[in-house]
């Protein structure tokens, strides 16, 4: 791969909703796009995702997951702007402390796609990046708290950053003595599997604690062989590959899809973690797939797959000492 392939590729993104609609042949449906929508919450989507969407299906369960539909402008009671209490458990600044032995780092906004029901679209990224002030007043909060053993890079995507600000991190955080576990929580390994290049493996080989990679897919046409590859690199690099996706109407809302996912991933060396109900963020009650018909559908994949391949139902509750199982 030549060196920054894969910030070419995030760069040579889709943005806009005709020309995504074009590639996928529904050309005819971008009118229906309110334009209001986008301005909400902008498209993004690399151009690899976009190839694997079915041609001429405008219910395409990748598509459904990125493309602005007029659902997203209704007000519905119970939808509101931080659905998980992140603005609650803040410790510093770019710092989220919900649950004991832990701590959630927000390294950057950005990310390498737009996903419309990502339920952190309306957090104040400006204000609140652990990168600020080089990263300073995050490692100095993680420091101060010996409780502290496991350290979460999340965003936006953390991977959507440089390797070397990722290093640069990562050197601060190998002064702090009780941390003992790394997480990284990213959709990029599977809609711009480009980043996982050398120069990201040498990082992950050099740091010094296990580190486990959460990868993000919600249907099993995610998977393609070079979303493939990039997860044998990451297990070639030493971490250990778990996945988390969330509960869709339209788009994995029924058993045949969300075992073809468990699936699916693991032939790719993933191994299911979470499930999530929806986080109510306001733009995304669309989305939403009710307790009662999430918990039968949950019921129906234990009986159908092995227990391994079976993520955990859980939904986030503000306030909650850890996520809570369905």
């Amino acid at each position: 791969m030549q060196p920054r392939g894969w910030q070419q590729a995030w760069r040579a993104s889709v943005r806009e909703p005709r020309e995504l609609l074009e590639l996928v042949g529904l050309a005819h449906e971008a009118a229906a796009v309110p334009a209001a929508a986008l301005d909400a919450f902008a498209l993004r989507v690399p151009r690899g995702f976009v190839a694997r969407m079915r041609h001429g299906d405008p219910d395409d369960p990748l598509l459904r997951q990125v493309l602005p539909r007029v659902d997203e402008l209704r007000t519905v009671p119970g939808f509101g702007l931080d659905a998980v209490g992140d603005a609650a458990a803040k410790k510093a600044r770019g710092v989220i402390h919900k649950y004991a032995g832990r701590a959630l780092l927000v390294a950057t906004g950005s990310c390498a796609i737009n996903c419309r029901y990502c339920f952190r679209r309306h957090f104040p990224y400006a204000d609140e990046s652990a990168a600020a002030g080089g990263w300073a007043e995050a490692v100095a909060a993680i420091a101060a708290d010996p409780g502290i053993t496991e350290v979460i890079l999340s965003g936006g995507d953390p991977l959507s950053l440089a390797t070397r600000k990722l290093a640069e991190l990562t050197g601060l955080l190998r002064e702090v003595p009780h941390i003992r576990r790394l997480r990284i929580h990213s959709r990029l390994p599977v809609v711009l599997p480009e980043r996982v290049d050398e120069e990201l493996l040498a990082w992950l080989r050099g740091l010094p604690w296990p580190v486990a990679v959460v990868v993000h897919a919600n249907h099993a046409n995610e998977f393609d062989a070079t979303v493939d590859a990039a997860m044998a690199a990451l297990r070639g690099a030493g971490a250990s590959l778990l996945n988390q996706a969330v509960l869709l109407a339209g788009v994995n809302d029924s058993v045949d899809a969300l075992a073809d996912l468990c699936e699916r991933g693991f032939e790719a060396g993933v191994l299911p973690y979470y499930l999530h109900q929806l986080d109510r963020v306001a733009g995304t009650a669309h989305f939403e797939v009710g307790d009662g018909r999430a918990r039968a559908l949950h019921a129906a994949l234990v009986a159908r797959l092995p227990g391994y391949l079976v993520p955990r139902l859980v939904r986030e509750i503000a306030g909650d000492t850890s996520k809570r199982a369905l």
